[in-house]
């Protein structure tokens, strides 16, 4: 099946000379849950404006639904949906206005029925004769989505969608995003909080300094990648680690009462019942024990700041 949107060789370079992407080559599928993790500066939001028609890019092309950005851009702009990190509204126009007056912008005959639709799934129902000035800073976002989802778009870019959200209501957009992909809208996501792409996303690309370092299967990247950490909490603290537990991947804690060995889960031998017995040798005693899966943020981290992902 063809990718409902192909990025091919898309560099981005401002006249001050600095380079905000490089040629970057992505695949989104359709139907899926694509999260963009980045620090800040690090692109994600300029290869998302290139993509919506908002910054022309210096080289390569975008496909949407095989239709040429630039060429195409009337009807690949219709295929797409937009909420952008900025909570930019008419402060003093209802909900309902300037929903309808959004999809109106894509030249889309009026539909108070859909507009409803949207409403009721945003749980904007009943705020839709509102003020939006009247409205808190959750409501305001849902509102966006609803804007970028009024003329019924088949992709769907969220530029940091839960920026100053509660929990709660974090939660609950989680559920509507899902509702959407389970409605067939592929949903692109940029994301500083690393539970919402761990919850969510079904790929994950990693992006950072412009670069896009890695692009990969969400549950393969946490087989892959995700290593496990067993945290010995030890009775009496050590001033060092004795030479003999050296050869182990061990770390002592700087008040020297507990030590932490990282191991990776897949291999056919963990080390695990060798550390142990070496721990007895020595006469260490243990107070407790406990075990960690790394996490998607782990992984997160160790990728942006290897050797590699800088070079």
């Amino acid at each position: 099946m063809q990718p409902i949107i192909q990025i091919q060789g898309v560099g981005k370079t401002y006249a001050s000379g600095f380079t905000a992407l490089k040629s970057v080559d992505l695949d989104i599928h359709r139907g899926e849950i694509f999260a963009l993790l980045g620090p800040n500066g690090a692109g994600k939001t300029t290869l998302i404006s290139i993509i919506c028609g908002i910054v022309n890019a210096s080289s390569g092309r975008v496909l949407a639904d095989g239709m040429d950005i630039v060429a195409d851009y009337r009807a690949a702009r219709s295929l797409i949906g937009l909420v952008p990190q900025e909570l930019t509204t008419d402060a003093f126009e209802s909900v309902w206005d300037t929903v309808s007056f959004s999809r109106g912008l894509f030249g889309k005959p009026a539909d108070p029925a859909y507009i409803e639709k949207v409403l009721r799934q945003l749980s904007l129902w009943d705020k839709r004769n509102s003020k939006m000035l009247a409205l808190s800073g959750g409501m305001k976002r849902r509102v966006m989505i609803a804007k970028a989802l009024s003329h019924e778009p088949g992709i769907l870019f969220l530029d940091e969608p839960t920026a100053g959200v509660d929990v709660e209501l974090r939660r609950d957009m989680w559920e509507m995003v899902r509702g959407l992909r389970d409605n067939g809208v592929t949903v692109i996501l940029t994301t500083h909080y690393i539970e919402e792409a761990e919850e969510m996303a079904d790929r994950i690309g990693v992006i950072t300094r412009g670069e896009l370092i890695l692009v990969e299967d969400k549950d393969r990247l946490m087989h892959q990648l995700g290593q496990k950490q067993l945290h010995l909490i030890l009775q009496t603290p050590l001033d060092s680690l004795p030479a003999p537990l050296q050869s182990f991947n061990l770390e002592l804690s700087e008040d020297g009462s507990q030590l932490t060995f990282t191991f990776d889960a897949h291999q056919e031998t963990s080390g695990i019942a060798e550390l142990l017995s070496s721990l007895s040798e020595q006469g260490i005693a243990l107070k407790d024990l406990q075990s960690r899966q790394s996490s998607l943020e782990d992984i997160f981290v160790n990728l942006v700041h290897r050797p590699e992902a800088s070079a």
